[in-house]
């Protein structure tokens, strides 16, 4: 047994700085890096991509990276773990390999875990009494089953550890949960059985630390952003985890960026409902348990975690096809920029009155003024400039491309002083909604298929 795992951060998000991996990989010791790419509404998008190309429905950006990440990474010894295969992890798989064999390496193996994906099985799970409703609202499944886009069951460690076993040097996963790829090497290297939940638990903190990048290490860090260093080379988390559940969180000296108690307790409060039952598929942690001290520069340890028994249940997130909606923009000048931003958009709601047009929302915000915080912003003086965005929202597909035409008009026949119209007319895009459910664990069955160069 290993005395110390250290698992690296390496992307928080499908789009997340391209340079991070690499600076993880090459900037200091780590024995695993670790890359979450989804989100809820990514796996509709990626499902979409699948349906016009069967060859696609992953995170693209992976591929790419690998062709700098993979040399290196063998020369280290260094695993890694992602969900970045989306809806399609065994292609993502295949263009992996391909990238290998054109690098000149004829030794891989990739282990991909399969099984996430119910969208196909959704009537006949149905039909066997998974009723699938909404778990927020109760509403039944039959409401929006002709317009559903995705369906995804959240794993958890146990595949991953399981591809592992197998000598896995890379793991594609599906709808893995984020804390679930940093939580695995934990259970692999240390021999961490399922049941012992402290030790779980400990290890899904650290990946709820670890899963958004960037954000533990000093990047979008409110308490006081100006004291991070060097935030154009900053360098993500790294989780080094100790057989006893004992985890220490820091990063790479050479990188900018700081490990501190204030950004990973920020990162801690991250997306948190009641901090007593964190739910995952491994466990259920207890966040109010959570010890953390500093010990040195970049360097915060984290003892004490609790955790309980998992639930007999996965979440499932399925996405449906909800209506239509578009944006436009136009920028008053001063005088009276915010006067003029506000007739504008008060002759543009009469317009679409006049026309008859219905909408489930029209909404308007001004940049610069209240965008962000909406009546909650505080008053302020004449204006420089102000930028009026107008969105709409309909199942109308018609009327909102009607509202795109309505916007351009107003340069000539509104207020004055009126620019900032690029790009042509703002047209409509689809609304993917969110749709979470359970099912019960004994109804998805995950598969670990190994390929080997």
């Amino acid at each position: 047994m290993k005395p110390l795992v250290r698992i690296a951060s390496g992307q928080g998000f499908w789009g997340d700085l391209l340079t991070a991996p690499m600076a993880q990989v090459s900037n200091g010791p780590i024995d695993y890096l670790v890359m979450d790419y989804l989100a809820e509404v990514t796996m509709s998008i990626m499902q979409k991509q699948k349906n016009r190309d069967p060859r696609t429905g992953y995170a693209r950006d992976l591929v790419t990276l690998m062709r700098e990440l993979l040399p290196l990474c063998i020369e280290k010894n260094i695993r890694i773990i992602t969900n970045g295969g989306g809806v399609n992890p065994l292609a993502c798989s295949d263009a992996i390999c391909e990238t290998a064999r054109s690098l000149g390496i004829r030794a891989l193996k990739v282990g991909v875990v399969l099984g996430d994906d119910i969208l196909g099985r959704i009537d006949d799970l149905q039909r066997d009494g998974h009723a699938l409703k909404n778990m927020e609202t109760g509403e039944p499944l039959s409401s929006v089953r002709d317009r559903i886009q995705s369906a995804n069951a959240y794993f958890g460690a146990g595949p991953i550890v399981e591809a592992l076993r197998q000598g896995a040097q890379i793991v594609i996963t599906g709808r893995t949960t984020d804390t679930g790829l940093t939580l695995a090497p934990m259970m692999y290297e240390f021999g961490w059985r399922q049941d012992e939940w402290d030790k779980l638990a400990a290890g899904t903190v650290a990946g709820h630390i670890l899963e958004c990048g960037g954000q533990a290490s000093g990047g979008n860090f409110m308490a006081d952003w100006r004291s991070v260093p060097d935030l154009a080379h900053i360098g993500f988390p790294i989780a080094e985890a100790y057989p006893n559940g004992e985890i220490v969180l820091t990063k790479h000296e050479s990188l900018g960026g700081l490990v501190t108690l204030q950004t990973v307790k920020e990162q801690l409060l991250y997306e948190i409902g009641n901090p007593t039952d964190y739910i995952t598929p491994d466990c259920v942690a207890d966040f109010t348990t959570i010890r953390l001290v500093q010990e040195g520069r970049d360097r915060v340890r984290m003892t004490g975690v609790k955790g309980r028994p998992a639930t007999e249940f996965y979440k499932v997130s399925m996405s449906y096809l909800d209506g239509y909606t578009a944006f436009g923009t136009l920028t008053y000048s001063w005088p009276d920029a915010l006067e003029k931003a506000q007739k504008a958009d008060e002759i543009l709601r009469v317009r679409l009155s006049d026309l008859g047009l219905k909408f489930e929302e029209v909404r308007t915000e001004y940049l610069g003024v209240n965008s962000s915080h909406g009546h909650l912003a505080p008053e302020k003086g004449d204006h420089n400039e102000v930028v009026m965005r107008v969105g709409v929202r309909s199942k109308d597909r018609e009327a909102v491309e009607r509202f795109g035409m309505e916007l351009a008009p107003l340069i000539l026949t509104g207020p004055p002083s009126v620019t900032g119209f690029a790009g042509g007319r703002p047209r409509p895009s689809e609304v993917i909604s969110y749709w979470p459910a359970l099912i019960a664990k004994n109804a998805v069955k995950h598969e670990v298929v190994m390929r080997t160069l």
